[in-house]
């Protein structure tokens, strides 16, 4: 390779040029720098991205391609298999290095790993970097020198390590290769949905890096304090919503680390105001954590005993859990909601969760399947973490004993109803007095609402009282 050979950087989920490890590492080779972003679905195993995910990705390449034209540069899209596309660039370039920010899905580290394999055999440097999470997941061990599998202890050795590098910053500028190789358009990669049932998305979100910073600098000057008291109300707009820009990395970890710590500095209250939000943070460490040290979990329980778990079959019911028709207000305003924006509420995942794995008794999987689809945020740790912990057969699960009932989380988190009502609109008449349960309504309530049970709203499908004796009987079941 010439002295002039450029360097490649592969994006994936980094969609963005500040604090971005690879690219600094290409841009301090001081030669041309070719940002390429390949479209391998087929190289993700049973979990290529869901139909929401691809919705945010279209978008976040369109901003990230500009991000990069503003630079001097241009975003190189192709499709098929990474590794020899990767050689074909390099063949096509003169390329003798390859950077790339790392991630943690089992099938991602398979492919990387043969990556870095087969572009070192070709003589090309191949180098990747912690671009996407605070720690990386050996870094934090046990007393005993073994992944944690409780989040308290795993947060407090997070604390305890040296604090988060500093954020890089973004290049001014990129040098050009001596010419620029072939590139697909994005809408080649045919992201966005062909029935466009995504107009709500678009009233929702605008993907993105530059929207991202703009939302975490928009939540900081009363977001983080309040967070501790508003992180719990669907019917208030009391958390961040940057789960979408961490996922595809349009924003990283230790940006909102540091800009967070930033903000609390310059505050009057006590810097711990901001422990809950940042909280949040590490809960999102602990699910890479986790997923690295237990690659199965995905799919399989990392509690073994929840394999004999007897689960139901029942399609009809899960029909109704999907389409936010189950007769429970706040279970079937969150199914409605992600449905209309690819998004919900963190305490109304933990409903809606609950109420599929504990009083319909159908498997937590059905329910990550579903998520993975729909949400716009979905990633593979935090969906796996968040379901394993709902059905307690996870790391740091709730005891499955813990069975939340729809009627009282609704009453306890949207007081008022406001939730409900913006997403079950043929409830919105409803006193607040029965808002959470209208099969409990008098006749001449649910007239004077406009509602007839069944008909325009339907009944629950399952009584919750026997539906918890029977979710712990067969708890009881599989501990023999």
């Amino acid at each position: 390779m010439s002295a002039s050979s450029p360097a490649i950087v592969w994006f994936r989920q980094d969609l963005r040029v500040a604090d971005h490890p690879a690219l600094v590492a290409a841009v301090a080779r001081g030669r041309g720098v070719i940002p390429v972003y390949i479209w391998a679905p087929q190289e993700e195993g049973r979990w290529p991205d869901g139909a929401a995910t691809r919705w945010w990705l279209h978008h976040s390449l369109n901003a990230l391609a500009a991000s990069l034209q503003s630079l001097g540069s241009r975003l190189i899209v192709r499709e098929g298999s990474s590794l020899p596309e990767l050689r074909k660039l390099a063949e096509e370039t003169g390329a003798s290095a390859v950077f790339w920010n790392r991630r943690y899905e089992p099938e991602a580290i398979r492919r990387d790993t043969a990556v870095k394999a087969g572009l070192k055999a070709d003589g090309l440097l191949a180098e990747s970097y912690n671009g996407s999470l605070l720690y990386e997941p050996w870094e934090i061990k046990s007393k005993t020198g073994g992944p944690y599998k409780v989040f308290t202890p795993f947060s407090k050795t997070c604390l305890a390590h040296a604090e988060p590098d500093q954020p890089l910053a973004a290049p001014s500028r990129l040098a050009r290769p001596t010419s620029w190789p072939k590139s697909l358009p994005i809408d080649d990669l045919q992201l966005l949905p062909t029935i466009h049932w995504d107009s709500g998305f678009r009233e929702t979100w605008q993907p993105g890096w530059d929207h991202a910073e703009q939302s975490l600098q928009e939540f900081l000057p009363t977001g983080v304090t309040l967070y501790a008291e508003e992180r719990n109300r669907p019917d208030h707009r009391g958390t961040s919503r940057l789960s979408p820009a961490l996922h595809f990395g349009e924003l990283s970890p230790r940006q909102i680390w540091h800009q967070v710590c930033s903000h609390l500095k310059e505050q009057p209250q006590s810097p711990q105001i901001g422990e809950p939000y940042l909280r949040q943070l590490l809960w999102r460490e602990f699910a890479h954590h986790l997923m690295y040290h237990f690659p199965d979990t995905p799919t399989q329980p990392l509690r073994e005993e929840f394999s004999r778990f007897p689960w139901l079959e029942n399609q009809r019911h899960l029909r109704a859990w999907q389409r936010g028709q189950t007769g429970y207000p706040i279970v079937d305003a969150g199914m409605r909601e992600l449905w209309a924006t690819g998004w919900m509420h963190n305490r109304v995942r933990m409903i809606v969760a609950s109420f599929l794995v504990k009083d319909l008794l159908l498997p937590w999987q059905a329910g990550a399947d579903w998520f993975w689809d729909t949400l716009v945020d979905a990633d593979l740790a935090n969906n796996t973490l968040g379901w394993q912990w709902t059905a307690g057969c996870g790391a740091d699960a709730a005891p499955y004993f813990r069975i939340f009932n729809p009627v009282s989380q609704g009453e306890k988190f949207d007081p008022e109803g406001g939730y409900v009502r913006r997403w079950v609109p043929e409830l919105a008449k409803l006193p607040t007095e029965w808002i959470h349960q209208p099969w409990n309504a008098p006749p001449i309530t649910l007239r004077e609402a406009g509602i007839t049970l069944g008909k325009t709203y339907p009944r629950p499908i399952v009584d919750h009282g026997q539906a918890r004796l029977a979710a712990l009987a067969a708890l009881r079941q599989i501990r023999g």
